[in-house]
């Protein structure tokens, strides 16, 4: 059942092969705000503007900018708690999300959700969300909406590598399979289960998703360094939602330079070693991986490229002013948006009543 695009240059993939010179440097640009607001996130958590949890995305920006990238207007996005990258590549503004981080009113979720709970239905995207692995039974819900009301799209579900490990994952890939649903599972496998290594972790043959194997849906694996890769791999899950109504198992290796969280004070010199990271950032780094094809595709010149990162360190750093001066929502707000119903004084808001009670 394993599934993989045979061309070894990833560039010439139907896909990628129409991508205009405007289109490719709005991929670039897209990794590249990432990477700046993860990075000014850290600077503002380092001086006490930001509490909590704070986990940052820098290193696997290809990887949500790309499957990002292929959405239509029925797509959908759900992720885990590393879901700043996600958001910003579905379109949410660095300010929204900056504020976020600071609990501040403006936030995207009214300062109530944090690092971990960034949300934007409008733009398709449902989350962050802290619980491990528990957005994979809500990325299938998402799925089989979208099948039942007919519609061609799909819901593509983020997640690490220590998620597959999880009951409620095992579950869903099999509903997925059984119900044919609609909905692609994107493990993010950057190598470490918060501070244990995938090898002290996982049981595996070959890869991850190779264990969709046992329910009978397709599956692939990817480098996550070339975005290329990454969306030539996910344009074919999405093709086998959108025209057969089935699921697929994507496993795209990558790396992330920092923590499991910015309080993991461990993950240098500890679960893993200096050497490691700066071997990754010198040979895996997808953001200089993209520049240098670009550049030599004629596409780019170091020029742009200064251009585009000063663009985007002005734009973070703008949105932490914004952040900044963004009042703290008020005490009468602590009840809103718990409940639905409540929020919008149905019946069972006003009441307490449901449908099942008497």
């Amino acid at each position: 059942m394993a599934t993989a695009v045979t061309t070894t240059d990833f560039s010439k993939a139907p896909i990628n092969a129409k991508l205009s010179t405007e289109q490719k440097l709005k991929l670039l640009t897209e990794m590249v705000r990432i990477r700046r607001f993860e990075t000014e996130s850290l600077r503002q958590y380092n001086g006490g503007k930001i509490g909590g949890f704070l986990h940052l995305y820098n290193g696997q920006e290809s990887v949500a900018v790309g499957c990002v990238s292929l959405m239509g207007d029925d797509d959908h996005v759900i992720t885990a708690y590393r879901d700043h990258g996600h958001a910003l590549a579905v379109g949410m503004t660095m300010n929204e999300c900056m504020a976020e981080l600071y609990g501040k009113a403006t936030g995207c979720s009214k300062g109530k959700g944090g690092s971990m709970h960034f949300f934007a239905p409008d733009k398709n995207y449902w989350g962050g969300h802290g619980i491990v692995a528990g957005q994979t039974p809500l990325g299938l819900g998402l799925g089989y909406a979208l099948k039942y009301k007919g519609l061609k799209g799909a819901a593509m579900c983020f997640m690490g590598d220590g998620a597959v490990n999880q009951g409620c994952f095992y579950e869903s890939l099999n509903i997925a399979s059984l119900f044919e649903v609609p909905v692609v599972y994107i493990i993010e496998n950057n190598g470490y289960s918060m501070g244990t290594s995938l090898a002290r972790s996982s049981a595996f043959k070959s890869c991850l998703a190779e264990r969709a194997e046992g329910f009978g849906m397709a599956w692939g694996k990817c480098n996550g360094t070339d975005i290329y890769e990454v969306r030539a791999n996910v344009q074919e899950a999405l093709a086998r939602a959108h025209i057969e109504s089935k699921p697929t198992l994507l496993e795209v290796s990558t790396y992330r330079y920092y923590g499991h969280s910015v309080a993991d004070a461990n993950h240098t010199g500890g679960y893993r070693q200096k050497d490691e990271i700066e071997f990754y950032k010198q040979n895996h780094d997808p953001i200089q991986h993209y520049k240098r094809r670009l550049i030599e595709e004629g596409v780019l010149t170091e020029e742009q490229y200064e251009q585009i990162d000063e663009a985007a360190k002005s734009e973070a750093a703008a949105a932490a002013q914004f952040a900044d001066e963004s009042p703290v929502a008020g005490e009468e707000t602590i009840t809103q948006d718990v409940y639905f119903e409540v929020d919008r004084q149905t019946e069972a808001g006003r009441t307490g009543k449901h449908f099942f009670n008497d």
